[in-house]
């Protein structure tokens, strides 16, 4: 948690000092993204606050997920959690630094993936993610609650940046992608 935090400070300390260079302002995720476009962002002085960011060039959550989580698979979002099988551990719970994934939200053969930033509760996570809303563009820390009667993060609702609202649309959870590789797990004892 303190690294993450130095982090985020010596980003917002660049991001301030391109903003004395330049007549447009640069949020430390313009900067991570490299994109110089006008934003919606979260200020830099508040990171908790969700956002969005307009990147140079569109952005696909499956690049988006595979750049964010280190995750080395390919292929549509849909194919992740089976290509995941033997090769990265898969799991039914949240936990920083994993992907999520959202199945069957517009059809049998589309999914999303987002990189879990953080936990905030047993039943909220934040993530950041690529085309959500089919735009485009990288959104930062948002909300997502499970609302699945068993809180087993079976059904999800995930917070719409642009609007600043949660979305009343459940979409169903797959689940969790670990970046560790089944190889290099230690054995069970």
């Amino acid at each position: 948690m303190r690294l993450r935090a130095i982090h985020r400070a010596l980003l917002v300390f660049v991001a301030a000092s391109a903003g004395a260079c330049t007549t447009s302002h640069m949020t430390p995720a313009m900067i991570a993204y490299g994109s110089n476009q006008p934003t919606i962002a979260p200020p830099p002085t508040d990171p908790d606050q969700p956002g969005f960011v307009r990147p140079g060039q569109p952005f696909s959550c499956v690049p988006y997920a595979r750049q964010a989580s280190g995750i080395g698979l390919v292929g549509d979002a849909y194919t992740w959690w089976d290509q995941a099988e033997g090769r990265y551990a898969r799991e039914a719970m949240p936990r920083s630094g994993t992907l999520l994934v959202l199945v069957n939200y517009a059809g049998p053969k589309r999914a999303h993936l987002a990189y879990v930033t953080r936990i905030v509760s047993s039943r909220e996570i934040r993530i950041d993610h690529a085309n959500w809303l089919n735009d485009g563009n990288i959104y930062l820390n948002s909300p997502v609650i499970d609302v699945s009667a068993a809180n087993d993060w079976t059904e999800v609702r995930v917070w719409n940046n642009r609007d600043g609202h949660m979305g009343i649309k459940t979409y169903n959870v797959r689940g969790f992608i670990t970046p560790f590789q089944i190889a290099a797990l230690p054995p069970f004892s």
